[in-house]
């Protein structure tokens, strides 16, 4: 660890008690010589010392050596904002040492660590390279097993887990991710029924709406996955394959995504307009992507979690419940930039580069982050 601040410790305590610093020699059996260097950092007590230092001043060694293994809440948010916005900002490889240093520094604070592996699966694309970006992947991985053994919060154990499957999916490992996941009990009942007829019996009334609303909207992301990745298995099965689109927009209108999250929308029709090229309707795929640019450019910024006028207590579960608060774990220039990297570098959509339909989304795209950079 870089910062050892047993000198200012040492300071503060022995002024907070007006202890002398002949005094706290004597104690120690060393020279008030030694007690001065020690506070103005020149030199460190000897480690034998430590003990019978914290001993003294009724601290922990911790303490002692103003070693803050925890981060609170707030600090992690603010902190993960900030890298967010470096990431977008500064070379890679700087912000990826800060964030080395930093987890070296709070290796035993879990909820930072899932936050930073987190950074690092939504910003491995801007590596140097695929294998630098692979790379990346992996110390994320890392960083979600050492959550997952060691944090005590069962909910985000769980989120670990998850995460170290989706690295693992992302790198090749198919096995471990079966392995990883195929005994876990899936069949799970939703806590919020219960918590909100708690809530309502105890006389907190908008506290029970308020946790069903957040049931809700979370249910309803969930689904909207689900079904993504349900309509990648309908490749031969043209009726189900529709069936699955139409609910997929049934669902996102019924929940007016294009308000309440347009980001989940955006990835919606994004991964449609795929699955349209795969069974060889690149017209309907087009028109996805029309639909996708229509909303990239509308007025969806700043991007951020937020509910509506039917989810009218979102809002304060978003920021007080989740890591980041409202606030996306990617920053907005990022975004918009990777909306078009994510049209014209993606193999899938290389059959539509001669359309004109294609070239005027890309186009507009461009042009609308040029007018916000």
């Amino acid at each position: 660890m870089k910062e050892i601040n047993i000198g200012r410790i040492l300071t503060q305590h022995r002024r907070k008690r007006c202890i002398t610093q002949d005094a706290l020699a004597e104690y120690m059996g060393v020279s008030k010589a030694s007690v001065s260097k020690w506070e103005t950092g020149t030199t460190y007590p000897d480690i034998t010392l430590l003990p019978q230092l914290a001993s003294f001043f009724n601290i922990s060694m911790d303490e002692l050596m103003g070693y803050e293994p925890q981060m609170t809440k707030t600090d992690i948010r603010r902190l993960c904002r900030q890298l967010a916005c470096d990431f977008s900002a500064k070379p890679f490889h700087e912000v990826m040492q800060r964030c080395r240093e930093i987890t070296k520094k709070y290796f035993s604070c879990a909820p930072l660590l899932f936050q930073i592996g987190s950074l690092y699966v939504n910003h491995c694309e801007l590596s140097e390279t695929p294998q630098q970006a692979l790379t990346v992947l992996e110390e994320a991985k890392k960083l979600f097993i050492r959550v997952k053994e060691e944090s005590d919060d069962i909910s985000l154990r769980d989120q670990a887990l998850n995460m170290e499957a989706f690295c693992l999916l992302r790198l090749g490992y198919y096995t471990e991710v079966i392995d990883l996941l195929a005994d876990r009990n899936f069949l799970r009942m939703t806590p919020e029924p219960l918590l909100a007829e708690a809530f309502q019996i105890s006389g907190y009334p908008l506290e029970a709406k308020q946790s069903l609303q957040a049931g809700i909207y979370q249910i309803v992301m969930e689904l909207l996955n689900l079904l993504l990745s349900y309509l990648a298995l309908c490749q031969k099965d043209e009726a189900s394959f529709e069936e699955t689109c139409r609910r997929i927009l049934a669902a996102a209108d019924i929940f007016q995504l294009q308000t309440l999250h347009p980001s989940i929308l955006l990835n919606v029709y994004y991964s449609m307009a795929q699955e349209y090229l795969k069974h060889k309707e690149k017209e309907k795929a087009l028109d996805t992507l029309e639909l996708y640019v229509k909303l990239a450019v509308s007025d969806i910024y700043p991007l951020k979690l937020k509910g509506d006028s039917y989810f009218t207590l979102l809002d304060g579960w978003l920021e007080e419940n989740l890591p980041l608060g409202c606030s996306l774990p990617r920053e907005e220039t990022l975004v918009r930039k990777s909306m078009i990297t994510a049209l014209t570098k993606n193999p899938a959509f290389h059959q539509l580069f001669e359309e004109k339909r294609f070239q005027d989304i890309v186009r507009i795209l461009k042009n609308h982050r040029r007018n916000n950079l």
